[in-house]
């Protein structure tokens, strides 16, 4: 499996304090099944200002460490942007760090309790930069929660999305964990990613995760901690997930729910 999110470089955010934990978080991974990581620091203005040159210097520094220690983990660079209005600004000066370093996805993350007013314009004016943005668990999200056609407007205009293996398996409450598993069979996930902080209750497990969505449709799991990862890393879009079938009352879809529904369900 391929983990597409997760901080495990030491120091530069909340998650991994120091090489020593970096290392058992390397080492829970790979006993997981986990073969490669994409480090996704925190960048958010004020908060963690994480450059482009610094993360690729923790980068190569932890490979170092790992290749000294013989564990067998890839670690590539990325990085968790908050949404900001300059991030298409710093793609354009070459200043933001893509998934893989890639130059084609970017990790992007919500506030928790909000869809801030310039989430579109600033999702379309990185889209035009020929970049495409990955939403991060937006499961956790209180107005996706709370209406959970706003995530779908976002797809329809070409965001991909990253559910966090946790909310699938409950680490989050109930609620987020009901949200998560509907938005897994409108086929609104790209990527499942650990969003891992550590080797306590935030763990870099995707396993337990990639088997509730094998539960759902054979191969899901696979697609989601595998093949979809492994897509982007060469280079090529990731696969359209299915969309499944559950027990719905559809007048309680809402508009774009059902249009989404029957748009994608009828190819």
């Amino acid at each position: 499996m391929i983990d597409l999110h997760i901080h495990i470089l030491p120091g530069l955010d909340d998650g991994s304090r120091d090489t020593e934990e970096s290392l058992e978080m390397a080492r829970c991974a790979v006993a997981g099944g986990i073969k490669a990581v994409v480090a996704t620091p925190h960048v958010m203005t004020g908060v963690y200002n994480n450059t482009r040159e610094k993360i690729l210097a923790a980068v190569q520094e932890l490979r170092g460490v790992l290749q000294t220690h013989n564990i067998p983990l890839a670690v590539y660079p990325g990085a968790e942007y908050m949404l900001e209005p300059e991030i298409p600004r710093w793609l354009k000066e070459g200043r933001a760090l893509t998934l893989y370093d890639g130059g084609k996805y970017l990790l992007v993350e919500f506030p928790a309790g909000e869809i801030p007013v310039y989430a579109n314009q600033t999702l379309f004016e990185i889209a035009l930069q020929g970049v495409t943005p990955v939403i991060a668990h937006p499961e956790r999200n209180r107005r996706f929660i709370e209406d959970p056609d706003l995530l779908l407007s976002f797809i329809d205009r070409g965001a991909l999305c990253q559910c966090t293996a946790g909310s699938l398996t409950g680490l989050f409450g109930s609620r987020v964990r009901q949200v998560a598993i509907d938005y897994l069979l409108d086929g609104c996930y790209h990527f499942i990613g650990s969003d891992a902080h550590g080797t306590g209750g935030r763990s870099p497990d995707l396993a337990k995760a990639c088997r509730v969505a094998e539960g759902y449709s054979a191969g899901l799991g696979e697609l989601l901690t595998m093949d979809n990862p492994e897509r982007l890393l060469q280079g090529h879009a990731p696969a359209r997930p299915p969309v499944l079938e559950k027990e719905v009352n559809k007048s309680k879809l809402g508009f774009l729910g059902r249009l989404w529904r029957k748009k994608f369900t009828s190819r």
